[in-house]
């Protein structure tokens, strides 16, 4: 996406002065001064009252969409997100160490087809900068065109990314992003260490739902059944669809963890290791199938042995 790099000038400025009151009139009517937020309960309902109807057709009189219904929805909740909510965990993060060569630094963007890649010295916790594929692109052509080698000193082409606390809110974030013009932003935890990354992207696609480009891998089934008492399952999935399609019991605990990996995780007490087996209260087991040391990828789920369910 565009940074945008236009010239000063006094329309420019007029522009910029209505573009921040605005701005300061959105998060005013997001916050509100009511701690009731009044108007936002009010329009949530008013959406709500049409929920059930047929979808509507381009021609209905002015009515909004069912999609339009949805992002609107989404827009009066947007602001109860923080950015914790909202980040790349950092077990997915893509990144380059500061160490790496020119040719490593652009096998990373082709391979990962990311614009924006962080740089880190010794580990994720130490994020040191950012570098912008367009940054790399007129190198890499000219290489290309004119037979030169690539430099052996790219730190230059690194940029300042924003840090973000995880507790800052998802509308301050827009907001930071849009007055310093940088779209990534360091998720940081209550340690200084890197918790997650936030691109502008992910904070658009909270109100208008996911954004696929050419480069997004086809939708990926992320629990699988394999026979009447056997799941397959991603470590990422959430803990809800896995509530809504297995067991609702799984769903439920008083910990702070959203997936079904960081469930297995707080049941072992430390990242668990491959073949191990942990038992839930519900009776169901958790096997996990593939990771390393650091985090889990793939985990079984084995129904209650009949006579066994706790739950029962």
């Amino acid at each position: 996406m565009p940074e945008g790099n236009g010239s000063g000038g006094e329309s420019r400025s007029g522009e910029g002065e209505s573009s921040h009151a605005l701005w300061r009139t959105l998060k005013a009517f997001f916050r509100g001064s009511d701690p009731d937020q009044s108007l936002r309960a009010q329009i949530e309902e008013a959406i709500e009252e049409h929920e059930g109807d047929p979808a509507q057709t381009v021609d209905a009189k002015g009515d909004l969409l069912p999609l339009e219904r949805q992002m609107m929805k989404n827009l009066l909740h947007f602001s109860e997100h923080d950015a914790d909510d909202v980040a790349i965990p950092r077990g997915e993060i893509v990144a380059v160490p500061s160490t790496a060569s020119f040719a490593e630094l652009v096998a990373a963007f082709a391979e990962h087809g990311h614009s924006r890649m962080p740089i880190y010295r010794e580990s994720l916790d130490e994020v040191i900068g950012m570098v912008h594929i367009k940054d790399v692109f007129p190198i890499v052509a000219d290489m290309a065109l004119k037979g030169r080698g690539g430099p052996t000193d790219w730190s230059k082409l690194m940029r300042q990314p924003l840090f973000v606390p995880q507790a800052r809110g998802a509308l301050d974030v827009l907001g930071d992003m849009r007055s310093s013009r940088t779209h990534l932003a360091i998720v940081i935890d209550e340690y200084s260490g890197t918790d997650g990354i936030i691109t502008i992207e992910d904070l658009v696609e909270e109100i208008v739902g996911e954004i696929e480009d050419e480069h997004d891998d086809a939708p990926v089934d992320l629990l699988r059944r394999i026979d009447a008492d056997t799941w397959d399952a991603d470590a990422r999935i959430e803990l809800d669809e896995v509530g809504k399609r297995v067991d609702p019991r799984l769903a439920i605990t008083d910990e702070d963890v959203d997936t079904l990996g960081g469930l297995a995780v707080m049941l072992a007490g430390e990242v668990p290791p491959v073949g191990r087996v942990l038992d839930h209260e519900s009776g169901w087991k958790i096997e996990v199938t593939d990771g390393d040391e650091r985090r889990l990828t793939r985990l079984r789920l084995h129904a209650p042995v009949s006579g066994d369910d706790s739950g029962e």
